[in-house]
């Protein structure tokens, strides 16, 4: 006996359900005339009845009712009055035919959603494991599938991860102090907070983690492995990670507890070995959180009291933060009133919305040379920035590309349906010169590479206050490559920025030594004098503060 086939019915069902996600193409049938086929006889006027000729014809003098009028009835002569002319009826608007194009891509989309209810069925039909094929369960692992394969960001999130992404977790977290993301359809590690477990571990930026308490990774999204990494206070935590500069397999166990987000750190006029005859200041950005554009100004202020002339701001392993905090840092060394940024949905969405610096955040200018160091790890509010501040030539980047995350994601919960949600990017970042940092990253000006050895120096150097007193003298002698780089930069801006200033003000001291001169100077020697000057010639240049470095 022939197995029966429910496939036909089910496809149907679903055709019924998702074809209001199409726009089928407008009717006009009732708009036009029918047209004549081949063969078919043209319709024609009905004749007469031929019993109409014998009744006999009404007189024009008669009334309506077959009556004659009075012969001694006078006449109406009131003018009747005359009935407005009837109104056509209007026509009804066609509405508009849908473009080739359009209709094409429909036919198209029917097509898949066919493909896909016929494969669901087979599925459903043939699997071996019935608990596993019920249409939830696939339907999950469809939308799974299909939003993962859009970019890393982008997630189909079940009703328990959606809950704890709603979670405010203000300004502390549980957890171990990194910050993940999928690159190369891994999982990895793009910052670790010098002062969180996973530092104290021994985790360093770059990392990939293969597994989080024996789960495997690839495996789970990236809002469930955020969900695997937090914690309570004092629950362990054992992951599985690859060194991909090495080749090392790691397995490293750790405590979780409460992490402070803390901002600015290391705020500092840099050792005078290293950037004589200037003072250059420096600071760390680690992220950005609400209080960081304030405490940057604050650091700001400090240095500028101590006579600083050039400025280094850190943001290597900045993972970024909150957008408006990125701008308001950004205003701190740009004119109030900016542009710094856009974001841009969709081409020909029109969604495009315009970032500019503020002047109530503003405390002064501030024009002094600035570099900014990045590297690889320096991702999303960093990125938007470094961006900035290079287009419109306020900065100069030292170090390496970073990491290219630079678009926005929108949350959006779905209706009826038990509380589950997708996380769908919706536009991207474009600096001031309508450069895209996402999945591209911020060029450096000045490119300073790091070996892998001297990542992990650099990550016990973030780190050295957590340290004994044997290894951090030991860490001291660590020469940061990157940082040298960022200061012979800064040295370079200086010399130009005093020469530059030298000559503008040469005019104004010419005229000084003039006006000094007696007017009723008539010597030989006083006029040949004057002559010289006039001509620039035979002047001596004014002694700088600080002798000019090479």
């Amino acid at each position: 006996m022939k197995r029966p086939d429910f496939r036909l019915p089910a496809i149907m069902v679903c055709l019924g359900l998702l074809a209001s996600a199409f726009t089928l193409p407008p009717l006009h049938a009732q708009d036009k005339k029918p047209a004549t086929t081949a063969g078919e006889k043209p319709k024609t006027t009905p004749k007469a009845d031929p019993g109409d000729a014998a009744k006999p014809k009404q007189d024009s003098d008669q009334a309506p009712d077959g009556k004659k009028p009075d012969a001694g009835a006078k006449p109406d002569t009131k003018p009747k009055p005359k009935k407005p002319p009837a109104k056509p009826d209007p026509k009804p608007t066609p509405k508009p035919k849908p473009s080739p194009a359009k209709a094409a891509d429909d036919a198209a989309g029917f097509k898949q959603i066919e493909l896909f209810t016929r494969v669901l069925e087979i599925v459903r039909q043939n699997y071996v494991d019935p608990e596993k094929v019920t249409y939830e369960k696939l339907i999950n692992s469809a939308l799974t599938g299909m939003l993962a394969d859009l970019d890393p960001h982008c997630q189909f999130m079940q009703p328990k991860v959606f809950k704890q992404l709603q979670q405010n977790t203000g300004s502390t977290y549980e957890g171990v102090g990194i910050t993940i993301s999928i690159r190369n359809d891994i999982l990895s590690i793009v910052t670790v907070r010098e002062d969180g477990p996973a530092a104290r571990a021994g985790v360093l930026p770059g990392d990939q983690i293969l597994k989080i308490n024996n789960i495997l990774t690839e495996e789970v999204g990236l809002t469930e492995a955020v969900a695997l990494l937090r914690g309570k206070p004092g629950e362990k935590l054992k992951l599985t990670l690859r060194r991909p500069a090495t080749k090392d397999l790691i397995e490293v166990e750790m405590v979780r507890e409460v992490i402070k987000q803390s901002t600015v750190k290391d705020i500092t006029l840099l050792d005078l070995k290293l950037t004589a005859p200037y003072k250059i200041g420096y600071a760390r950005l680690l992220q950005f959180s609400q209080p960081s554009a304030d405490e940057l100004a604050d650091a700001l202020d400090e240095l500028e009291k101590k006579g600083m002339e050039a400025f280094v701001l850190d943001m290597r392993n900045n993972p970024g933060g909150l957008l408006n905090s990125a701008i308001d840092v950004i205003g701190e060394f740009v004119p109030a009133g900016s542009l710094v940024l856009t974001t841009e949905g969709k081409p020909g969405s029109g969604e495009i919305r315009p970032y500019r610096t503020t002047a109530d955040r503003k405390r002064r200018d501030r024009d002094y040379p600035v570099a900014i160091l990045m590297n690889f790890a320096s991702a999303s509010g960093a990125e938007v920035v470094a961006g900035a501040l290079q287009d419109m030539q306020r900065a100069i980047i030292v170090g390496q590309t970073s990491f290219g995350k630079g678009s926005v994601q929108s949350i959006r919960p779905l209706e009826n349906s038990g509380g589950k949600a997708i996380r769908l990017t919706t536009a991207k970042y474009y600096t001031p010169s309508h450069r895209t940092i996402h999945e591209n990253g911020v060029i450096p000006n000045i490119v300073a590479s790091l070996t892998p050895k001297e990542e992990q120096q650099l990550a016990r150097w973030f780190n050295r206050e957590s340290l004994n007193p044997e290894e951090r003298k030991k860490i001291e002698k660590f020469q940061d490559i990157q940082l040298t780089r960022a200061v012979d930069a800064m040295k370079g801006a200086l010399v130009y920025t005093r020469q530059r200033n030298h000559h503008e003000a040469k005019p104004e001291e010419k005229q000084v030594v003039d006006a000094a001169k007696p007017a009723l100077e008539k010597d030989s020697n006083g006029n040949k004098e004057r002559d010289q000057e006039d001509s620039g010639e035979g002047k001596a240049e004014p002694t700088p503060e600080r002798p000019v470095a090479e």
